[in-house]
């Protein structure tokens, strides 16, 4: 017992001491940067784990309850779930203690936004006791995990897409002709990224004399993609606009090009990695940066917007806030005033942080597939591929409705 409770208690006060130092000083403007925070030292404890923890969980009875002692892999991947358990369930509870929150005079909005020394002890002690459970609860979790980072992916492409409508509705308002340029300078941009990015995805992972079938199928689903968002937005009867079009295909073109690369490394068609046999530290750590950012952003973003299961009393003009300050100001010493609405969901912002727990652990994992993978490598494998790839076709598909739904129904309010 000793032996989990100075790994987890090292590991977690080290994180925690770094974000007590700044919890006093939280205020309601700027608590959803505090709660990125707290997220974002579970995942650089997450990586820390996995590169040092495994020799430790060696010698933790219940962790390593097998005849043989697996590889150092297996237990890479089950410290990263154990925080990442330890991390969703801190976000689960505060989803389900925030349902039914409208104005800022209910008691729980300053449990929100406040108490945040409080919140770091809570949070490091799950963290803790998640090294205390049996591994068939790790393993319940780990399954779990691959459905609610679906869900997160899901919610990543409907916030690109709203942000794209918005994005051109904005710059088309102002109905001036340096917008209208401006409009066409970026679509002409994002088209020309597109078929260039795919052109050297050609060279990278369809090497001469290699039958890559797979990966030119990719590619040129990836090219027809776009010419179809572009096809159906110009189309007379849809109300679309080209500029969302060739931003939605240069992120397909991307979410192609991360599809490729996550191909394992020994994968003859790989030819981006087909000179280098280890990835090393350096560029394992930008990866990990790369995924805090991108993470925390989504987390924040959904959570902030009011397109996502707004709280009825707020109005919806959430595009207009900014991403991580609230407009809520706080409650002011005259009380007999009228109660002021919440300007967002925050059930729905705590369940995209645990959502976004399940898929920092995935990335870190490999989608649970890394321990058959090298210990260096992170995010790699078919599984990872395949996700990627129908991430990619999901987001399509999600697209092409946008713009199709308003001729199918055309009763129905869409807007």
């Amino acid at each position: 017992m000793w032996c989990a409770s100075c790994l987890a208690s090292a590991c977690a006060g080290c994180a925690c001491n770094l974000c007590t130092s700044a919890a006093s000083a939280v205020t309601r403007r700027s608590a959803r940067i505090a709660y990125c925070g707290l997220f974002a030292a579970s995942l650089i404890l997450s990586f820390l784990l996995r590169q040092f923890a495994a020799p430790l969980l060696q010698h933790i009875p219940w962790i390593n309850a097998f005849d043989q002692t697996p590889p150092d892999e297996w237990f890479q991947m089950n410290a990263v779930l154990r925080v990442s358990l330890g991390n969703f369930l801190f976000f689960a509870i505060f989803a389900i203690m925030m349902i039914g929150i409208k104005d800022q005079n209910d008691r729980r909005d300053a449990w929100h936004h406040g108490g945040w020394i409080a919140k770091i002890a809570v949070w490091a002690v799950l963290i803790v006791l998640m090294f205390c459970v049996p591994n068939i609860v790790i393993t319940i979790y780990e399954v779990l995990s691959k459905f609610g980072s679906g869900l997160f992916l899901l919610v990543q492409v409907v916030m690109l897409l709203d942000f794209t409508n918005n994005w051109n509705d904005s710059w088309v308002e102002k109905d001036e002709q340096k917008w209208e340029i401006a409009l066409l300078v970026v679509t002409v941009v994002c088209y020309l990224s597109t078929f260039a990015f795919s052109g050297v995805l050609f060279m990278w992972f369809n090497p001469s004399g290699h039958d890559c079938g797979l990966n030119v199928f990719f590619i040129v689903m990836t090219l027809i993609l776009a010419f179809a968002f572009a096809i159906v937005a110009l189309h007379p009867q849809v109300n679309g606009s080209i500029m969302p079009a060739s931003v939605i295909s240069v992120y397909c073109a991307y979410l192609c090009y991360t599809s490729l690369s996550s191909e394992p490394y020994d994968y003859a068609c790989n030819g981006l990695h087909r000179h280098s046999k280890q990835v090393s530290m350096s560029a394992l750590i930008l990866g990990m940066l790369t995924t805090v950012l991108s993470v925390v952003y989504s987390a924040v973003r959904a959570g902030s917007s009011t397109t996502f299961l707004s709280p009825p009393s707020s109005p919806r003009s959430g595009a207009k806030n900014p991403l991580l300050g609230d407009e809520e100001t706080g409650k002011d010493d005259d009380k007999e005033s009228e109660p002021r609405p919440v300007s967002y969901s925050y059930t729905f912002f705590h369940l995209i942080f645990a959502l976004a727990s399940m898929y920092s652990a995935m990335l870190l994992t490999g989608w649970t597939s890394a321990a058959s993978e090298k210990s260096e490598l992170m995010d790699v494998g078919w599984t990872t591929v395949w996700v990627r790839i129908c991430t990619e076709w999901v987001t399509a598909a999600l697209y092409i409705w946008t713009l199709i739904a308003p001729l199918l129904f055309p009763d129905r309010d869409f807007s």
